[in-house]
């Protein structure tokens, strides 16, 4: 990535700070003149209806909430390394906007306590020194703590020990080349997919199955993706098929209405998953929905329990929408590091996964768990999660990812 610290970079982020602040700006004026124009709308209809019951004015304030746009923040080292990785992929100044600004800053934050827990340490010792057998040792030890996982730190430290051996490596040459292995780790399930963005295929029905133990997020994650979706302009429905547990329904319904996402539902205790499917798949195709997201079961009596009804939903699936394209993605709370692994590699045996999802990068030092989960687990990440907003789950890129986990203080 260009050096932050230089003066192109400095001016080049500046002017890229300035225009957002003058778009926030005109966007604000606009914003204060449609208020405006509301409230008199809104005074001269009370003057004709003076007798409005009050549960109609709660019910239309309620109505004519949205969710908060991000404020442009402060020139600060955030705002100039977030705009410097965005230009360092071929972003232009004016194609900047502070929703991605505020999502890379968040990103950069989120994993701060895995980069304290071996970048810094690693770079304190570097220094401007050449890289040497010990300082490889340590690296070696730094990783595994961070949970990258035993096969992706042997590649790495292999790589690194090939490259001492043809040439004198400095500490920054030697951040540099740890960036483009651990690239190399987390992009190859991806290449390897043929799916380089994971998005809704138009003018067919895609089902995309949330799986995952409870309490990883799977069901504010999939609210997320609700909201991400329907955003993106995509026809975008919810199947609430973790009957087993009464208060996953009521959360997607939340994070529906949050969303303007509609949810299917069977009120019925202990209702069967596959029936919900049924009738989610029978809306969706009357509604001729881009995308049907359907969330799962994490936890029955037994781990054959659960991939029995993961069968029975994809066997309900094929026969309704033989051509649907599905998606099984595993929804990975990275703070469990080894154990998120260990459920990784238990799923992929049984649930025919395609993808995984990172949550909860964002205050632990295992967020190297995604490098693991890359390797051991050959499953392609798709979204990561850096937050508890409905905006703080994003499309993942490798990229952005190493950046912020590699990160100079």
């Amino acid at each position: 990535m260009t050096n932050i610290n230089s003066d192109n970079s400095l001016e080049w982020a500046s002017q890229a700070y300035a225009l957002l602040k003058k778009r926030q700006e005109e966007q604000k004026q606009e914003l204060q003149k449609q208020e405006e124009q509301k409230q008199e709308l809104q005074k001269q209809e009370e003057q004709k209806q003076e007798l409005t019951d009050i549960a109609n004015k709660e019910n239309i304030s309620i109505q004519s909430k949205t969710i908060a746009e991000p404020e442009l923040g402060e020139f600060d080292e955030n705002f100039t390394w977030s705009a410097m990785v965005l230009a360092a992929q071929g972003k232009k100044i004016n194609q900047i906007s502070i929703d991605e600004i505020d999502w890379l800053t968040k990103l950069r934050r989120g994993l701060e306590e895995t980069r304290k827990g071996f970048v810094t340490e690693l770079l304190d010792k570097l220094g401007d020194d050449p890289l040497t057998p010990e300082s490889l040792d340590d690296l070696e030890t730094l990783l595994i703590r961070a949970d990258v996982g035993i096969d992706s730190t042997d590649q790495v430290i292999s790589s690194l020990r090939t490259k001492l051996n043809e040439e004198v490596v400095g500490g920054e040459a030697g951040i540099k080349f740890l960036k483009k292995e651990l690239k190399l780790i987390i992009d190859k399930p991806i290449k390897n997919s043929g799916i380089d963005l994971l998005v809704p295929q138009k003018g067919k029905l895609n089902v995309w199955l949330l799986v995952g133990v409870n309490g990883v997020g799977k069901t504010t994650t999939l609210g997320k993706l609700a909201y991400l979706s329907s955003k993106s302009n995509y026809k975008t429905l919810i199947a609430a098929a973790d009957t087993f547990r009464a208060a996953a329904v009521d959360q997607l319904k939340v994070w529906g209405d949050r969303s303007n996402v509609d949810v299917i539902s069977n009120k019925s205790k202990n209702a069967d998953p596959a029936a919900v499917v049924f009738d989610a798949i029978n809306s969706a195709k009357k509604r001729n929905v881009d995308l049907l997201l359907v969330d799962t079961a994490g936890r029955l009596q037994t781990k054959n329990n659960l991939m029995d009804e993961l069968a029975k939903i994809k066997k309900i699936i094929d026969k309704k929408v033989p051509d649907a394209i599905v998606e099984s993605l595993l929804v990975l709370d990275a703070s469990q590091g080894q154990n998120g692994l260990k459920q990784a590699k238990s799923f992929a045996k049984s649930a025919d996964l395609t993808g995984a999802i990172i949550t909860k990068l964002d205050g632990t030092s295992r967020g190297g768990v995604s490098l693991a989960v890359s390797e051991e687990v050959n499953l392609p990440i798709r979204f990561i999660g850096a937050g508890e907003g409905i905006k703080d789950l994003r499309p993942f890129n490798s990229y952005e990812f190493v950046e912020a986990l590699l990160a100079d203080k």
